[in-house]
């Protein structure tokens, strides 16, 4: 079998914050990529604002690195569990992995996951231990961890035969010696290139290509991104393109594309093992296959894990509706939930018996909340209810998803997270006493029982805590509640702009999420309150204005400081009769029903169909 021993595909993989994206900066800058007088930004590879801001990758992104006489393909993939859609396909175009691990935190969740997908692909694994810099590193315990991990999750043989680097991404070094690091990375490089198979050279067969991410231009349209199978592609070749339905399109290939660097290349020809872009065709798909008009053979469709979490989009109805947003109709949230579609195949969006109501499936929370927090940067305005977890059925039982969650704390803590992550039915699997006084805990809980529940974690280990989880699989549902949020709210009663004054009337009752000056409508939730009932309040009273001077003299009050909530907190928070309005300014919660005595008419009304 002949081999393209000039190019290997990898892929990064890792849990979120150990170092890929940084890892990857490095290899770029050592491989004489950029010009020495070239200005790269830090994190290069993540080139979208919210991206940068969060510190976490959300779109997988594919980049490539001369090293001697090798072409070095690589992909960075996302960390978290949401972007598993991303994570899959990606594995699909390389040939090995390198799998990051922080050489302090070890193997979390998310490492878990990102490595079981690797593994069922049988793909050949590269294990750097990240962060080997760090005073706290433990690179022998972590190892062990590893290949612990490699084990439970079923690697073959030639698997756990795997070799590693113990890196400084930070410092830009690596080594084989957890003791001693080299000045540069050409360690890595060496294992890259040895370790990880060459992909085959089939380029005489009949060309093959499936589209694994896409890209739009504005002069191209869209672009299918993905590997070339086997055989050869040249500009001008008329090619075939197979739907996942078996239908056929035939097209004219008018533009081909390579990587290097952060740039994309215009090439003329690709050949089998080549990661390439294609332009020329308008309705191109994730999993579509390209190839010779006379040789039509599709390759498997690309398998996505389904969506979780399930939340209802709606146009925005509130009194302060159209104020901020340029895109306020049904049509145009209809056309950007449609064209989200097109490059993120792991959402779904459903239309309902209204027109101005969309149910849309994700695979989390956040996966969800970067999706409303990108609309309302382009200038949406839409309303969404609370996450719910999607029930399926199973072998004939209604079964719900479960997540694996780690939890990292302080070891006074211990028994008050065991306590509230059991009222929510998650079920401890393991606890290991790290000896630095901090206590690692694993548990399996039904997905509805993490909604809302970071807030509570953070309060309950006073910021100390650090919690994560992924997507375990489905369980029987079960019984009972679970999770939901505890307190009642403060509702207004009143249109108006809050007051310090009626602020600071009811700031005995609860905590409020707004500042003085807000303007707010009746219905607006505007605050928590201590007790479990919803309480209807009047921040916007005025105080009363008298010509007669008070005999002693008014102490200054001070305010307590609201609680401004994140959109990602805002959507925990929401209960089922409640609905969220994101604009591009604002994020206020409200009540489906803004007015007070409508309210209390439907609760009664639901209180006797209940008896009934």
């Amino acid at each position: 079998m002949k081999l393209r021993n000039d190019l290997r595909n990898i892929a990064i993989i890792a849990h979120v914050d150990h170092g890929k994206t940084t890892l990857v900066d490095q290899l770029l800058k050592q491989s004489g990529t950029f010009r020495d007088n070239e200005i790269v930004d830090e994190r290069a590879m993540d080139n979208n604002d919210l991206e940068r801001e969060r510190g976490i990758t959300i779109l997988a992104k594919n980049t490539a690195v001369n090293y001697k006489d090798t072409r070095i393909n690589i992909m960075d993939t996302p960390g978290h569990a949401d972007f598993g859609g991303e994570v899959e396909r990606i594995l699909k175009m390389v040939d090995g992995v390198l799998l990051v691990v922080d050489a302090y935190e070890g193997c979390m969740p998310q490492t878990r996951f990102v490595l079981k997908k690797a593994l069922e692909q049988k793909l050949t694994p590269v294990v750097v231990l990240n962060k080997i810099d760090r005073d706290a590193a433990r690179p022998e315990e972590v190892v062990d961890e590893v290949l612990d991990l490699f084990i439970e999750l079923g690697a073959d043989e030639s698997q756990l035969e795997f070799p590693v680097v113990y890196a400084s991404a930070i410092m830009g070094t690596a080594s084989e010696d957890p003791a001693k690091q080299d000045d540069d990375m050409t360690c890595l490089f060496e294992t890259i290139v040895n370790a990880v198979p060459a992909p085959q050279d089939n380029s005489e067969e009949p060309f093959q290509f499936q589209v694994t991410m896409l890209d739009y231009n504005d002069y191209l349209g869209r672009i299918g991104v993905g590997r070339v199978f086997r055989g050869t592609i040249r500009t001008g070749d008329q090619a075939a393109l197979i739907k996942a339905d078996g239908s056929v399109k035939k097209f004219r290939v008018t533009k081909l594309f390579g990587f290097l660097g952060l740039k994309r290349l215009e090439i003329e020809e690709a050949k089998a093992g080549d990661l390439i872009a294609i332009a020329g065709i308008e309705d191109i798909m994730v999993g579509d296959t390209i190839c010779p008009v006379d040789a039509q053979e599709p390759l498997e469709p690309v398998r996505i894990d389904e969506p979780t979490l399930q939340m209802t989009f709606l146009v925005n109805n509130s009194p302060f509706a159209g104020r901020e947003g340029d895109y306020v109709t049904s049509r145009k949230l209809e056309e950007r939930l449609k064209t989200q579609l097109e490059t993120d195949v792991s959402l779904r969006v459903e239309n309902t018996n209204s027109p101005d109501v969309w149910k849309v499936s994700g695979r989390g929370e956040l996966h969800l909340s970067i999706l409303i927090e990108n609309m309302r940067r382009e200038g949406y305005e839409l309303q969404v209810s609370k996450p719910e977890v999607i029930i399926k059925e199973v072998d004939g039982v209604m079964c719900e998803p479960v997540e694996r969650a780690q939890v990292d704390v302080p070891e006074e803590y211990t028994g008050a997270i065991m306590e509230s992550l059991g009222e929510r039915k998650g079920e401890m699997m393991d606890m290991v006493n790290k000896g630095d006084g901090q206590v690692r805990m694993d548990f399996i809980v039904p997905s509805r029982g993490l909604i809302g529940y970071t807030t509570e974690f953070m309060a309950q280990t006073k910021g100390y805590g650090i919690l994560n989880h992924t997507f375990d699989g489905y369980r029987p549902v079960a019984e009972g509640q679970v999770g939901g949020r505890r307190q009642g709210v403060l509702v207004s009663m009143e249109t108006g702009k809050s007051t310090p004054y009626g602020m600071l009337g009811v700031e005995e009752r609860g905590i409020l999420f707004l500042e003085p000056g807000t303007e707010i409508y009746e219905g607006m939730i505007v605050g928590e309150h201590n007790r479990d009932n919803d309480l209807t309040v009047n921040i916007t009273k005025l105080k009363q204005q008298t010509n007669i001077r008070s005999a002693t003299k008014e102490s200054t009050v001070t305010m307590k400081r609201p609680k401004i909530l994140t959109l990602e907190e805002a959507l925990e928070y929401l209960n089922e009769d409640e609905y969220c309005e994101v604009t591009p300014q604002s994020i206020r919660l409200r009540k489906k029903i803004l007015n007070k005595s409508m309210r209390e008419r439907e609760e009664k009304k639901k209180k006797l169909a209940a008896k009934a």
